[in-house]
Order: structure tokens, then sequence, then C-alpha cells
């Protein structure tokens, strides 16, 4: 968590006030936040923003808003698309909030959680949020709160990594672990990470016409070092695990995953799910 010394703890990815997602109960502290994330979840969450955007597919004179921005992947593809002046972006992390403004001049960037948009109601045309629902406290405000600022038929759309399929970027880690140690906690459980649970989410939060679909993406990672190094240095919360293992158990699992992969170069897949939904009716 941001402290005196303004480093940051990630867990999953996500900086978590207030210990949301601590139940891992380690992480990294980098004075870097951004580049923490480009360690790993960034280098999907990028590919995967780019097809995420396609869903709304926003148009210049619309308006958007990015709910769980992080650093501003998905923020700056929509800047592409409208403008800066058009989009605004919100985050609970502070770090996060600094990084995307210093890298998106022009965008209306704020610290908020997704259960309490600091907006009017019916501010925008789409509102997004990529990889951000299973870490809320309360999806359902989450959502309600999307819509809420979303206009009457305006797209609000989420996306979750497909944790419970085992198609997350860090499934292949937990599956290993798994081997090692059965009764290991994966990040399985989370809202709207099994199949049909987003759009369920969605439904319950009073939005319309839900439309489900699972998005897929690959990443290159030229060594196995360049995929298991930002894990040992306790990125996420992949790495929060990593860290919190004996040295035999730490050895035993990356050679289990070694062997997985090989040496390199390999291509690491992952899927996502993904509903659109319409603001207004119901919600």
């Amino acid at each position: 968590m941001a402290g005196g010394s303004g480093k940051v703890w990630l867990l999953g990815g996500i900086w978590c006030p207030g210990g949301r997602g601590e139940g891992y109960g380690r992480g990294v502290s980098l004075d870097d936040a951004a580049t923490a994330y480009d360690l790993f979840t960034g280098r999907f969450s990028s590919a995967l923003a780019q097809k995420f955007v396609q869903v709304v597919d926003p148009t210049p004179g619309q308006r958007v808003l990015d709910v769980g921005c992080g650093p501003g992947a998905l923020t700056g593809l929509l800047v592409d698309r409208v403008g800066a002046s058009a989009v605004a972006a919100v985050d609970p992390s502070e770090a996060y909030v600094a990084a995307a403004q210093a890298r998106l001049p022009g965008v209306d960037v704020r610290r908020a959680v997704a259960e309490d948009l600091p907006y009017a109601d019916a501010t925008f045309d789409a509102t997004l949020a990529q990889l951000v629902v299973h870490f809320l406290v309360d999806p359902d405000a989450g959502l309600r709160e999307m819509a809420r600022v979303t206009r009457r038929g305006g797209v609000v759309t989420a996306c979750v990594w497909d944790n419970a399929g085992g198609t997350g970027p860090l499934s292949p880690l937990w599956r290993a672990a798994r081997d090692l140690d059965p009764g290991v906690r994966d990040e399985s459980g989370g809202a709207g990470a099994r199949e049909g649970h987003l759009a369920e989410l969605a439904r319950d939060a009073g939005l319309a016409r839900v439309e489900s679909t699972r998005l897929t993406v690959e990443v290159v990672f030229q060594t196995f070092r360049e995929w298991w190094e930002p894990l040992a240095l306790g990125v996420g919360s992949g790495g929060a695990y990593v860290q919190g293992l004996d040295e035999p158990h730490r050895d035993a699992l990356r050679s289990r995953l070694q062997s997985l992969f090989g040496s390199g170069p390999f291509r690491a897949f992952a899927a996502a799910w993904c509903v659109r939904a319409e603001a207004g009716t119901g919600a």
C-alpha cells in the first residue's frame, strides 16, 4: 500500500487499498507501480485491451469512461478513438492515477472506486471496466454505478480473466502449484471468473441486452526466465504466493513450470469473459 516511502504494494496486478485481495499477505514493494504492472500483468492486459476496445468501438463525439484504469493501457486506446478530452478514467490507486495522468495528458483521471463513481447520472456514452469486477468488494454496486453514469441506451462493458476455466494468465502457475500442494488457493472464485457469471452479474445489476463473449490473447516470452522473474520478485498475487514458499518448494515449482514451458521462446495464451450491455432499463 502507499506509504511514506512512496512505494506501493501490488496484488494480482491491482493496487489493493484497504486490503482488497490481501489474503495472499505478501507483495512486491516497487517505486514505480506502472513499471511493476508492465512486468507481467500489463503484458496480457495490454493485449486484451486491443480486443476489448473493439467490443465498444467508440467513435469521435462520444464520451467514455475507463473504470479501474491502472496505468492507462485501455485508456490510451480510448484516447486514440475519441480524443483525450472525451475520455475519463478512475482508479483506486494514487500511484496508478499519477502514472495515467503522466502518460495521457488531457484525460480526466481521478482517484475513485467503481462502487462510488464521481460523475453525474448519464454522463457517458460508454463505460468500460477491464479486469476490475473480480476485485470489487461489491460487484453489483460497481456495475450499477457504471450503469448510472452511462446514458440510457449507452454501452456498459466489462471483462474478467477466465480463471475458473483455467485460461487466465496465471493458470499455469496455479495448476503447477496445486500439483505440489492440492490445498493452494487460486483465483478461480472471483466474481465473473467462471463462464456465464459475468453476464449473470450484469443482468442482476439491471443492465439490458446483455451479450457475452470470450476474448483470447497471446503474449510471446523469449525465455522462461522472462515469464518467471516477475513472480520470483513478488509481482502480483502469483508472485506473492511464490515469495511465500520456502526455497525447496519454490525450486520445485519453478522446475515444474520450466518443464511445461521449456526454455523459450514460447507463446502464453489467456482468455477473458466479456459482457456488453445497455444502461437504462431496470438499472
